[in-house]
């Protein structure tokens, strides 16, 4: 199943966790539970040492996986091991990308997430001015390149990132790095109005955190949520707390289950 093909049908739940957090076997078994919780698409941070996009959870989510040992070619073989069926999404910093390989640019890389069945990226580090090369590779092995919308995002900018964006658009909700919040940001319409005309599904992120959070995105026009930093916590009490990997699998595929009846729910109300 391509991205395009994750939105096709109903609102899609996008999540987010970083790979081989807090151990690559249990950050399988997060992930695959994910997948039983109704995910459409996964997104799977490599991580990065300088992850400035990141609010505090997620960093200290890159932090135990780092810690743990996850490199590139490890986080290839994470993927390969998943029994998952829907479409993955490597996010990461373009640092990774670039020098991976035998410095051709970051050919080597797309070229081995192709084969690990990598179906997409999230790079919120390169600019869409600079995004060429990556968007040209990805063409190369039948790849998306999903760029990140900010609020403020205006111009040539938005008018380049139109240009390269395939697979889905992911839309930030609110200005700052990623974290569950309270309460969903009112720039939500405002930013799904602005890339209306954007043949790709509009997905949004960045503070989503509860079923009734996703039913309001949906409800605004948005064509799915991704959520991360509110699954990143279960994982991360589950490891303070020494609970086994089960108990902790079997609260993200609740939670999960919660966040997808919310979309679902919010596609009813605009029906």
């Amino acid at each position: 199943m391509s991205l395009s093909e994750a939105f096709s049908r109903e609102p899609a739940f996008v999540p987010y966790l970083a790979a081989g957090d807090p151990s690559f076997e249990a950050s399988l078994a997060y992930v695959e539970a994910l997948a039983r919780g109704g995910a459409d698409a996964i997104e799977l941070g490599l991580p990065f040492s300088e992850p400035i996009a990141e609010g505090p959870t997620i960093q200290e989510a890159i932090v135990r996986s780092l810690e743990a040992g996850m490199t590139p070619e490890r986080f290839f073989e994470f993927v390969e091991a998943l029994d998952v069926e829907v479409p993955l999404v490597c996010m990461t910093y373009y640092n990774l990308v670039y020098q991976y390989g035998d410095g051709d640019g970051p050919r080597p890389f797309v070229q081995r997430a192709a084969a690990a069945g990598i179906a997409g990226f999230v790079i919120p580090d390169l600019p869409a001015e600079e995004a060429g090369p990556l968007r040209r590779a990805c063409d190369e092995f039948g790849l998306d390149l999903v760029f990140i919308v900010a609020p403020t995002t205006r111009g040539e900018r938005l008018e380049r990132m139109q240009e390269y964006v395939s697979g889905y658009v992911y839309v930030q909700a609110r200005l700052g790095t990623t974290g569950a919040r309270d309460e969903v940001s009112d720039h939500t319409e405002e930013s799904l109005a602005r890339i209306a005309d954007w043949e790709v599904p509009k997905a949004v992120g960045f503070g989503i955190k509860t079923g009734d959070h996703a039913q309001r995105i949906v409800s605004a026009g948005a064509d799915g949520i991704i959520v991360g930093s509110a699954l990143v916590d279960i994982v991360a009490q589950g490891h303070a707390a020494d609970e086994d990997t089960a108990t902790v699998a079997d609260r993200l595929e609740a939670k999960a289950r919660e966040l997808k009846e919310g979309a679902l729910t919010g596609a009813r109300a605009v029906q």
